[in-house]
């Protein structure tokens, strides 16, 4: 591979962290918070964010330690390679794949849903009823519109896209910041009664929405070849960037419940934003403010998310697992154009399917993220059997352990899926989802294996894993 086909080694320490934490913190936080605190109680659902957070920080550590070992773009796609050969890693990628895409998906369609609290009845031009939901002209048009400028930022280069990220992840820490500061002193702890509610059953049900609130962590090792940095930085700034969403999603839970007692929790449709305008007076412009910090969230988080499924697709389709026309890079901007171009026309057809589709979205890609988290834990405790020397510029103290921890916490997840329990997959749509995107991938790799061999993966994966040798 010759210079003119490398991606561009340019992304620094700010780079990084707004890339990874503007991809966790997203649009949930400015939606669902008022959900954590009505499941849980006030201090239910910050004890929820500590432990999620906890086993999330487990899960991260074993991407650390192998994002600084094997630094190429693909992240999942090179570690469970090199540990459990070339079926698992594209299980594994696929997986991620379409979490990655899902999430963006989400974006197209949760960007006109915001919209609605800055200009109200602004969707007009009834197309048809989805779910019991009426789709119109302008509601879908945002959402495309959204969509195609996410696209455009990402196809002209990962510069381009971390500048952004960085100046709206300042944005959101900035609104943030005001609406903690506000509550403080605008608040009280009358309004964070009842501070428990519904004992270990409350804070449960919100313990199984943290994972999802934390994915974003693994673009970093999907970007890694773009990170001008030591190897043992990037497991670094994956870890900080881990923990600094646990702490802004812990402060949010304690900013809300400060201000807005249970009553008004229950009435509002867009807590934060109302918290917000409270904390200032009953400011409509300060609840604006917020929103504000939320269309940030997500932009943010559609921009991290472009980058870790465009250089996944990318990835597999240089190891010959998909098309090869995928992982083509374009010969100015030096991005995966045409993998960028694929996510597009998918996130841009999703606000065809209306507001119901956010809730399927989130569900059948956050399946195959956890998948993902599973196989990468599972390459973890491998490779530290099998290859014991291999160089780890960032190890993790305690042999296999964390990596267990993470194993077993990502099957439990997993589990709480499956048919059968309360929080199962819903039937149609999001097995659907499923299904075809499994169908999907069969059929791609079927294909991609029949063109260029069996042996090409092995024979182009061990020239990469030479190459950083």
């Amino acid at each position: 591979m010759n210079d003119s086909d490398k991606l561009l080694k340019i992304l620094s320490n700010k780079d990084v962290l707004a890339l990874a934490f503007g991809a966790m913190i997203g649009w949930g936080w400015v939606v669902t918070s008022g959900l954590w605190i009505t499941e849980a109680g006030s201090f239910g659902a910050i004890l929820a964010f500590a432990i999620g957070g906890l086993l999330v920080v487990f899960v991260g550590l074993t991407y650390a330690e192998l994002a600084s070992a094997l630094p190429l773009v693909g992240g999942e796609h090179v570690y469970t390679f090199k540990a459990m050969g070339r079926g698992a890693s594209f299980v594994a990628t696929w997986s991620i794949i379409l979490g990655y895409v899902s999430v963006v998906a989400f974006e197209a369609v949760a960007l006109p849903t915001v919209f609605e609290y800055m200009v109200p009845d602004y969707s007009q031009g009834y197309l048809y009823t989805i779910a019991g939901w009426d789709v119109t002209v302008t509601w879908v048009g945002v959402g495309m519109i959204g969509s195609l400028s996410i696209a455009w930022i990402n196809y002209r280069g990962i510069k381009l896209t971390t500048v952004i990220s960085v100046i709206l992840t300042a944005f959101i820490l900035a609104a943030g910041i005001m609406l903690i500061t506000g509550s403080t002193f605008g608040g009280n702890m009358d309004n964070m009664q009842p501070l428990i509610k519904a004992g270990t059953t409350g804070v449960f049900t919100v313990i199984i929405m943290t994972p999802f609130m934390f994915v974003g962590f693994d673009v970093i090792p999907q970007a890694a070849e773009e990170i001008n940095l030591p190897q043992r930085k990037i497991g670094q700034l994956l870890i900080v960037s881990v923990i600094l969403a646990v702490i802004w999603y812990i402060a949010i839970i304690f900013g809300v419940s400060r201000i807005l007692n249970p009553e008004e929790l229950a009435a509002s449709n867009l807590v934060t934003a109302d918290a917000m305008a409270k904390a200032f007076g009953d400011s409509n412009l300060m609840g604006n403010v917020l929103v504000l910090g939320g269309i940030g969230g997500i932009l943010t988080s559609w921009l991290g998310f472009y980058v870790g499924g465009s250089r996944a697709i990318y990835a597999l389709a240089n190891a010959g697992m998909l098309p090869k026309a995928l992982g083509k890079l374009h010969p100015k901007y030096k991005t995966p154009y045409r993998a960028i171009i694929l996510i597009a026309i998918l996130s841009t057809a999703a606000p065809l399917l209306g507001r119901p589709s956010l809730v399927w979205l989130v569900n059948s890609g956050g399946l195959g993220l956890v998948v993902a988290w599973l196989m990468v834990s599972i390459s973890f405790i491998l490779l530290r059997k099998r290859e014991p020397h291999m160089n780890r510029p960032f190890k993790l103290p305690g042999g296999t352990f964390i990596g267990w921890i993470a194993v077993l916490m990502s099957i439990g997840v997993v589990i709480l899926y499956m048919p059968g329990m309360p929080s199962s997959l819903a039937w149609p749509y999001e097995w659907f989802i499923i299904g075809a995107w499994t169908i999907l991938g069969c059929i791609l790799y079927t294909y991609s294996i029949k063109k260029y061999g069996k042996s090409y993966a092995n024979e182009y994966m061990k020239k990469e894993l030479d190459r950083i040798a």
